[in-house]
């Protein structure tokens, strides 16, 4: 899923990229597994990728520069060549201290392990620290209870988005329940247009129609037993009836035709909407900046509509309940020392997430996962936007993270196999269950 900034592999550590490191560190000292900067600082990896390795960089060195007893090392690894990096030296005990993660399984390996602080109570001596995020960014960053990373950068929800002009056209509304959306696919079918956009060959672009639907039916609790890995979670008939619903919108040709051989990472299923060959398409937020930027004035002309997904008949899942990427998260390595810790503390508390942060967020079509933003969001040319997004991340009761990031990574890939099997009808809602039940613990 491509953002304006990065692509939604940089959230979720999938990225096919050149596994080198790219040096970045600044002129405090070198960063490596273990080290820590010149004058007791602490060291720090983070994703390379513009503008975000712009912005970091520049945080670290106005922190250097107001905290010469306190500096900070950063060096930018490429996606891939991270995930690798950052697994050994955690495992060889020489983490760097400020370890940059997705939170959700990954960090809940770590935690479990002991190689990541329990930042629960710092934290709590924080008040204002902590009241400045979101509260739904915590979620994927708490593990048995406690919080073990803070939450950076900015909030990727999942949206629905739709094509105004062929909406105005049909003379429908955009849909409220899911019996508002198998009406709609008979209306757009009607008129030879594909329902919905999908790029089915990429799973994870299904998969969030699994994440709304299941929260919507099930309400949180489903996803978090299957998280946990209680027995026998998958099997909640909440998740075969999500399955059910699917396959009822495959059959009724809910999706573009050929959708199994579409891919998201082209942005072809972008094109599909705003070219008008689709009616809607369920995605991320960040596919905002690109179809600005590629839809030959579409967004700018205002025919891009976006809306919450919708409620089902006798469903537990609040309306307000999103799913996506809440944030991204930086966690304080265990090993380090207590100078680096306090080091990284600060940096954590004073570094990010700074007006100027904010605003270079912002300035990039992303919405920063901090409250009382508002006031900026609205000088923003894209502010309805922006703002339907910070109200939905802001309001949200749960904020689901993408079920591949929260849940191990085995159990994950599993997930998109049975997924891609149960949009293809090659299995049924009963088997994806099981299936997938048999992936917990592992």
């Amino acid at each position: 899923m491509k953002q304006p900034q990065t692509s939604r592999r940089s959230f979720l550590a999938l990225a096919a990229l050149t596994p080198f490191a790219v040096a970045a560190t600044s002129a405090c000292g070198t960063s490596g597994p273990g080290a820590s900067s010149a004058n007791g600082g602490a060291s720090m990896w983070f994703l390379s990728g513009e503008p975000n390795q712009t912005n970091m960089q520049k945080a670290v060195d106005a922190f250097n520069q107001a905290n010469p007893g306190n500096k900070i090392a950063v060096t930018f690894f490429q996606n891939d060549a991270y995930k690798t990096k950052i697994k050994t030296a955690i495992g060889a005990n020489q983490a760097p201290t400020i370890i940059y993660n997705w939170g959700g399984g990954t960090l809940k390996t770590y935690a479990e392990a002991n190689q990541v602080e329990d930042l629960t109570s710092w934290l709590e001596s924080e008040p204002d620290l902590k009241k400045k995020f979101f509260p739904s960014t915590f979620s994927a960053a708490t593990v048995n209870g406690k919080i073990y990373a803070l939450p950076n950068m900015y909030v990727g929800p999942i949206v629905l988005f739709y094509n105004k002009e062929l909406f105005q056209k049909a003379g429908v509304q955009p849909p409220r329940t899911w019996d508002d959306v198998m009406s709609l696919v008979k209306t757009f079918n009607g008129m030879g247009v594909a329902p919905f956009s999908l790029g089915g060959q990429s799973r994870w672009t299904s998969m969030m129609w699994l994440e709304y639907l299941l929260d919507r039916i099930g309400g949180p609790d489903v996803f978090k037993a299957i998280f946990e890995g209680k027995p026998n979670a998958w099997m909640d008939p909440a998740v075969v009836e999500t399955g059910t619903k699917i396959q009822e919108l495959v059959s009724a040709d809910g999706f573009i035709k050929g959708f199994s051989s579409i891919t998201a990472d082209s942005n072809a299923d972008q094109a599909l909407l705003y070219t008008g060959k689709a009616a809607m398409m369920l995605h991320g937020s960040w596919t905002y900046g690109p179809m600005k930027k590629d839809g030959k004035n579409f967004v700018q002309d205002g025919k891009l509509g976006f809306v919450q997904f919708p409620t089902v008949a006798g469903g537990k899942g609040d309306p307000k309940n999103g799913v996506g990427n809440p944030a991204n998260y930086q966690s304080i390595s265990a090993k380090a020392s207590d100078k680096e810790k306090e080091s990284a503390k600060k940096f954590l508390k004073d570094g990010i997430m700074t007006d100027t942060m904010i605003d270079a967020y912002i300035n990039s079509g992303s919405v920063p996962i901090v409250n009382g933003i508002e006031s900026k969001l609205n000088t923003s040319p894209d502010k309805d936007f922006l703002n339907f997004v910070y109200d939905l991340a802001k309001n949200a009761p749960s904020f689901q993270q993408s079920w591949d990031q929260a849940l191990s990574p085995t159990a994950a890939e599993a997930l998109l196999n049975n997924i891609d099997q149960l949009f293809l009808k090659s299995i049924t809602p009963q088997q994806f269950a099981e299936n997938m039940n048999g992936t917990l613990g592992k």
